[in-house]
């Protein structure tokens, strides 16, 4: 009954802080929040005060956790963990599994994970809810989902999910019909850099951005980018009028208009430009419902996506 009557952290604080504590970056750690360094800065402080000690040590280069901050880490994880949960069997969580899909890919155009997902359960059970991988990630921590269908594994969220790799999306290239290189049944992007790249912000998918700006760093040219419109129609619009060319996930390729075509990459530059596609679930996940999803969506037994891609080939 003593702690009805004392001053305790706000969840909000213990969430600022586990992130600091991931990151060791206050930048880094604003960002993965949505909000800018000050307001972060400002709920540390107040944890410090509340708990009557420092939690980092700071200097002009670098972060580093105190030892309370250390001990503070594995049970305000836990805490979250517990309350999460708490939160989800609020919500029938026991009676309705909700999944979470990137609205990056069409699912109703890939069969071996569409039919996974009809099996998994019934339409009338089911909420499913579509978003950008960085949006379902952040519904995912939050306890708002059960499990998502995200575009790339985030590397910051390893700390904080687990990944299943389930399918690689190719990418398509969506370019003018009028393009000299539209007589070709595959082509590179060298084969297109007459054309600016339509080309989409990095805060959508962060994963898959630097994925493919790795590769396009090491082109012997530069390809000049213009921004991507939100509309995929406008996008497709903007490309049968030779404005520029974009890169699509291939189950996104349905639309036809006149003067647009959509062409293969090459053998060398698809195996390094798609889309690797995971589920994602809360570290500790133990719910067998959740457990069980999982299992059908997976082809293969559960393994470490590293491992597997290196026998794929890539």
């Amino acid at each position: 009954m003593d702690n009805l009557n004392r001053k305790l952290p706000s969840i909000k604080q213990l969430q600022c802080f586990l992130v600091v504590a991931q990151e060791l970056n206050f930048r880094k750690a604003a960002d993965r929040l949505r909000m800018t360094q000050p307001p972060l800065t400002r709920q540390i402080k107040s944890l410090e005060e509340t708990l009557g000690y420092d939690l980092f040590i700071r200097n002009t280069h670098d972060v580093r956790l105190t030892e309370s901050g250390v001990q503070l880490t594995g049970r305000a994880a836990k805490l979250l963990d517990d309350l999460g949960s708490f939160i989800g069997d609020a919500h029938h969580e026991k009676d309705q599994l909700r999944i979470g899909l990137t609205r990056t890919l069409n699912f109703n155009n890939i069969p071996q994970v569409s039919e996974k997902i009809k099996q998994l359960i019934s339409e009338e059970e089911i909420e499913i809810q579509n978003q950008t991988s960085a949006q379902l990630l952040q519904s995912l921590s939050k306890g708002q989902m059960d499990m998502v269908i995200t575009g790339e594994r985030s590397l910051p969220g390893e700390e904080e999910f687990s990944f299943y790799w389930i399918y690689q999306e190719p990418l398509l290239v969506a370019m003018p019909s009028a393009h000299p290189a539209s007589l070709q049944e595959e082509v590179s992007l060298a084969d297109v850099a007459d054309l600016p790249l339509f080309w989409f912000a990095r805060n959508a998918n962060p994963a898959f951005y630097d994925k493919c700006e790795r590769y396009l760093r090491q082109l012997p040219f530069v390809l000049k980018r213009i921004k991507e419109p939100d509309d995929s129609l406008v996008l497709l619009a903007g490309v049968a009028r030779s404005k520029g060319f974009a890169l699509l996930p291939q189950s996104m390729c349905t639309f036809n208009q006149q003067g647009l075509c959509y062409r293969r990459l090459n053998t060398t530059e698809s195996q390094l430009l798609n889309i690797d596609v995971y589920i994602a679930i809360r570290k500790r996940e133990n719910r067998e419902r959740v457990i069980h999803g999982i299992g059908n969506l997976t082809a293969e037994e559960w393994e470490e996506p590293q491992g597997r891609q290196a026998r794929r080939s890539y």
